[in-house]
């Protein structure tokens, strides 16, 4: 029989991946007694971890949420995820830098020396665009209300931009874009779709009445989102870029990602990417796409075909 306290954790880890957990199989999965399971519980309640007990003919225990954070157990691979996820919160704009830096310091302490040695070796610096002013970042707090009233499909009341108009809006999703937080929303008053900056947003509480979810333009989130940035407005329409092309290049995604601010960059194998850019012209975006060195698939439109063509001719005249 191991060890109680190495029987612990291994039944808390047990509890964490799944929901519900019968007594039998618990204690066979432990090779103990089920009256030794019943006593390890117990020592876990004392610990903080709410442990409920479920009745019927394979009745068990279940690890619920509690009042209160319990100690947390990680596996190598989870421990990992949750340190690089910490150590690159700096560039989310949520306002949770300083927060996310004593998260780190706090997983890290607890962490056995071969874990620790490969977060430290990841160091990453959050490099931002050169930027006339700052860009102005949405506080957690705020993050958090705009969050629950998705969940909750409750219509935000609201002040929005300088002249802090008032609208009432149904929020779909809260979505990132450019180190920008964006609630993505039904106007009620405009009768549209519309994406608003998050750290323009003062709500108004409480929300109001619930609402049944529309369907989105795009099918998706992220085809309304990259659709209203990059050119297309979601319905068919222009706005924005006016020339939007796709293309394929022979170039990691990974190598590709970091000269596409406003683009969209799909992997499609070690050596292959999908690119999504919009321009104000269709030789600019060609333009934009050719100093990648690498070779280009035009997937469309034609127009993006045609400017290539133009500027192989002249490049060709200039070699001359």
């Amino acid at each position: 029989m191991p060890k109680t306290s190495a029987r612990l954790l291994a039944l808390l880890s047990l509890l964490q991946t799944r929901r519900d957990w019968p007594g039998a199989l618990l204690a066979e999965r432990l090779e103990v007694s089920p009256r030794t399971v019943r006593r390890d519980i117990d020592r876990l309640r004392e610990l903080g971890y709410p442990i409920a007990t479920f009745k019927g003919p394979d009745g068990g225990y279940r690890l619920d949420s509690g009042t209160r954070l319990p100690p947390l157990l990680f596996d190598d691979e989870q421990a990992v995820a949750l340190a690089v996820a910490l150590r690159t919160a700096v560039t989310g704009g949520a306002g949770i830098e300083e927060a996310a830096a004593r998260a780190l310091t706090t997983v890290r302490q607890v962490m056995p020396a071969r874990l620790r040695h490969r977060i430290d070796t990841l160091q990453v610096t959050a490099v931002e665009r050169p930027e006339s002013r700052p860009a102005p970042q949405a506080g957690h707090e705020l993050i958090m209300v705009l969050g629950a009233a998705v969940h909750a499909r409750e219509v935000l009341r609201f002040d929005y931009g300088p002249q802090s108009s008032l609208r009432r809006a149904e929020p779909h999703h809260l979505v990132t874009w450019g180190g920008r937080w964006y609630l993505v929303a039904w106007d009620l008053d405009r009768e549209d779709w519309r994406t608003f900056r998050a750290d323009r947003i003062v709500p108004r509480l409480p929300a109001g009445p619930r609402f049944a979810p529309r369907e989105l333009p795009g099918g998706t989130v992220t085809a309304f989102v990259t659709g209203r940035f990059l050119g297309a407005d979601g319905s068919g329409g222009s706005g924005g870029r006016p020339c939007r092309g796709e293309v394929i290049l022979g170039l990691p995604a990974a190598e590709v990602s970091p000269y596409v601010r406003d683009g969209v960059v799909e992997e499609l194998g070690p050596d292959r990417c999908r690119l999504v850019l919009g321009s104000w012209s269709w030789t600019g975006l060609a333009s934009a796409v050719g100093r990648f060195d690498a070779d280009i698939e035009v997937v469309g439109p034609a127009e993006l075909k045609d400017a290539f063509a133009r500027l192989a001719r002249r490049f060709a005249a200039a070699s001359a």
